[in-house]
């Protein structure tokens, strides 16, 4: 019994995980509706383009980019700031020679050579966004940095 119990909670989870809605411009526009109410028509148009102005508040941002990767506070003599940063992703790709021992029909043993490729993948701030007073004050895009295509000259064998 304790078997089943355990393979429906991962089922329910799965199911659960599965029916995750993506979020978007009118997932999130409806999340914080009274929010994208009260906004000027003007403002309301660039949000539903999924764009951001300067002056704008964190609810319109957040409705028009999404929820930031990190969020940090920090402050000065001017007062206190809060800094959104949102995340991409840059993909480095590993080439690579590999054997594998193989078994021929009549017993002898030979090794395959294939070409094998790994992938890594990281992440790297995209976007900086700096609010005070709840309004953004101020923001910049960050560039993608340069892929990686690596080629091993030596072999691995498997």
């Amino acid at each position: 019994m304790r078997f089943f119990s355990s393979f429906l909670a991962v089922v329910v989870a799965a199911v659960a995980a599965g029916c995750a809605t993506p979020s978007t411009v009118a997932t999130r526009r409806t999340e914080r509706i009274a929010a994208y109410s009260a906004l000027p028509e003007t403002e309301r148009a660039w949000v539903d383009q999924g764009q951001i102005r300067s002056g704008m508040g964190e609810d319109a941002v957040y409705i028009a980019w999404g929820r930031a990767a990190q969020v940090l506070k920090s402050g000065d003599a001017t007062g206190e700031q809060t800094t959104w940063l949102y995340h991409a992703t840059a993909t480095d790709s590993y080439h690579y020679w590999a054997y594998r021992e193989q078994t021929r029909k009549d017993g002898s043993t030979f090794l395959d050579r294939s070409m094998q490729t790994d992938y890594n993948f990281r992440d790297y701030v995209n976007a900086e966004l700096i609010f005070r007073d709840g309004k953004l004050e101020r923001w910049r895009m960050l560039p993608k940095p340069p892929e990686g295509n690596f080629y091993s000259p030596t072999a691995v064998r498997e």
